[in-house]
């Protein structure tokens, strides 16, 4: 029998980007708010010192920064034929655990989705015909638009410090920016950072083919910061430890440097560590959320009664909450009926490799976020009549930093070990670049979330079953990308170019990228989306589920600005219409 908590006005689940920007958001409205984190405190003084912080094997190869397998998983197969077997070891994905989640050991590139993305269904059949769409592909437009969100785009940049140049501010055009995106009402918080030679390479090539190159949006800021909550960040230092590592330096944001130091001061705000949430509690009628289940760390069983609940964990969690509380009904792709589930989607990575003699990148600089890109074959930004597929990709180059334990760039052929192998090391690790291009992941019918059958956690729960595999259109998308990404390789003036665009089955072995999206998505439906425009639940109106788990399909774009807005969107929703009047914000 769980031990009753005294009532509050909300209860925030994760306390990473979403629901740190919510949990702030409705105290400063004066609502009591308890957060629940199944992970511990994080902090950057204490965690991420710069005695422990560049530690590699600690934290990229021991994943320090991640959840434990063995405290929760998923299952995984690729399609409705096979047995979904659960994951040991995280691969394909990362993540996180704790306070900040898995925005600690982001990368920190931030783009805005363009506006076309959000009714790409529409887009895409008045451009192209209603019959143009794939038939494997279940696209779906948000149910929102590009002026709806463009102030949380703003609000996210300014409390994250976003270093960057404007491309389209208020709609005119800039010179130095990304001319594809969608028009800005400011220009980003902090300058663009400083580019290493690798970058600077790359767009010069571009340049020459035609292309306009601009520097990748950043969450490492470039110089101090302080942003509307009074905490303030220091400028990046490059120092290589960037992605699955926490920033020593206060220059990476995220919920652990930009908010929760206003945060905890707050005396309508308590947070609860090592908290996991079992389920979501409901009324009798099931359509009204009274709070939520919790285990603390020695097992016992917590009730936190709460006027409103917030789900703002990571995709699949927020997706097993739901099934496990039984919100929604459940997707089945036989049917297609049903929408806690629908339309997962992942990334499609791709990337090419560049094999220099004369060349000295110093590999050991970068960050996770320092780079040029070019948006020319993203999304839409390109003509698709008659190429077969949809959809496409940012193109860009990030010079991460050389790990030295990981890092070991030779080419196709050479030897795995011994003697051969050391002097391809030695000749290839300063002369060797790369260029990736993260693009779209489009939703099928077949590629959904449920609850496992056979496998459970260590609370005797169903695992999350994750089913998905890349559809052909995403397939020969990457190969098209991948040819373009070739194309500056080439005017680069590189010895070798090996190209390695995403093909065959997804495999949940080698690292592709942690933006797992869907499953509990928005839009104007009822029958085909899980919360409205608002990040509200249609069927229990004091329940909000925020995240990229909202996200109908995958753009070419990392989705935390993304994330960030909805979350200044929810709370906004909250604070200005929900309080004043309890209830659904939009009629179904």
């Amino acid at each position: 029998m769980a031990r009753k908590l005294p009532q509050t006005d909300a209860v925030v689940i994760g306390l990473g980007w979403a629901g740190a920007i919510i949990a702030n958001e409705l105290t400063d409205q004066g609502l009591n708010v308890v957060a629940l984190e199944r992970g511990p405190w994080r902090d950057t003084a204490a965690d991420f010192n710069l005695a422990s912080a560049a530690d590699e094997l600690r934290y990229a190869q021991r994943q320090d920064l991640m959840l434990r397998t063995a405290q929760n998983t998923i299952t995984a197969r690729n399609n409705l034929s096979q047995t979904a077997l659960p994951m040991r070891n995280w691969g394909s994905f990362h993540p996180g655990n704790g306070t900040g989640g898995a925005g600690n050991h982001w990368a920190g590139i931030t783009f805005r989705f363009q506006p076309e993305e959000f009714r790409l269904k529409s887009h895409l059949s008045e451009k192209y015909g209603a019959n143009s769409i794939p038939e494997e592909l279940v696209l779906q437009d948000w149910g929102t638009d590009w002026d709806e969100m463009e102030p949380f785009y703003d609000a996210f940049d300014k409390i994250a410090g976003i270093s960057g140049k404007a491309g389209n501010l208020r709609g005119q055009i800039q010179d130095g920016g990304n001319p594809f995106e969608g028009a800005r009402s400011n220009e980003y918080p902090t300058r663009p950072l400083r580019q290493p030679y690798g970058p600077t390479l790359f767009a010069e090539a571009a340049r020459n083919l035609g292309y306009k190159p601009f520097p990748v949006p950043s969450a490492l800021i470039s110089e101090p910061y302080t942003n509307p909550l009074g905490v303030t960040m220091g400028p990046c230092t490059f120092c290589g430890f960037c992605t699955n590592y926490g920033c020593a330096n206060y220059s990476k944001a995220s919920a652990i440097t930009t908010i929760l130091p206003a945060l905890v001061r707050k005396s309508n705000f308590t947070a609860r560590t090592n908290s996991e949430v079992m389920k979501i509690m409901l009324d009798s009628t099931g359509k009204k959320a009274t709070g939520v289940i919790f285990v603390d760390s020695s097992g016992e069983e917590w009730e936190q009664p709460a006027d409103l609940v917030i789900v703002t964990a990571f995709t699949f969690e927020n997706v097993r909450l739901m099934l496990l509380s039984g919100v929604g009904t459940p997707y089945d792709p036989n049917s297609n009926v049903g929408t806690t589930g629908r339309n997962y989607a992942y990334q499609t990575a791709n990337g090419v490799q560049l094999f220099f003699d004369d060349k000295n990148f110093n590999p050991f600089i970068g960050g996770g976020a320092v780079g040029m890109g070019i948006d020319e074959f993203n999304n839409d930004n390109f003509d698709h009549s008659g190429l077969g597929f949809f959809g496409g990709g940012s193109i860009r180059i990030t010079p991460i930093g050389a790990a030295p334990i990981g890092y070991r760039p030779t080419p196709p052929g050479t030897p795995k070990w011994g003697s051969e192998w050391k002097k391809a090391t030695v000749k290839n690790y300063l002369s060797t670049a790369s260029v990736g291009c993260e693009a779209s992941s489009y939703t099928t019918r077949s590629n959904y979330l449920s609850l496992d059958p056979i496998y459970t956690d260590r609370l005797g729960r169903p695992l999350l079953r994750v089913t998905f595999d890349f559809p052909q259109n995403d397939l020969k998308m990457a190969a098209y990308c991948t040819d373009k990404v070739g194309e500056i390789a080439e005017e680069m003036g590189a010895r070798q170019i090996v190209k390695n665009p995403m093909k065959g089955h997804w495999n949940t072995v080698p690292y592709q990228s942690s933006h797992v999206v869907g499953g509990f998505v928005m839009g104007a439906d009822p029958k085909t989306s899980s919360v409205n425009k608002y990040l509200q639940t249609w069927d229990v109106p004091n329940l909000f589920v925020v995240g990229a788990s909202a996200f109908p399909q995958n753009p070419g774009y990392n989705p935390t600005g993304t994330v960030g807005a909805l979350a200044f969107k929810a709370a906004d929703a909250i604070r200005n219409h929900y309080l004043k009047n309890p209830g659904p914000l939009v009629q179904a």
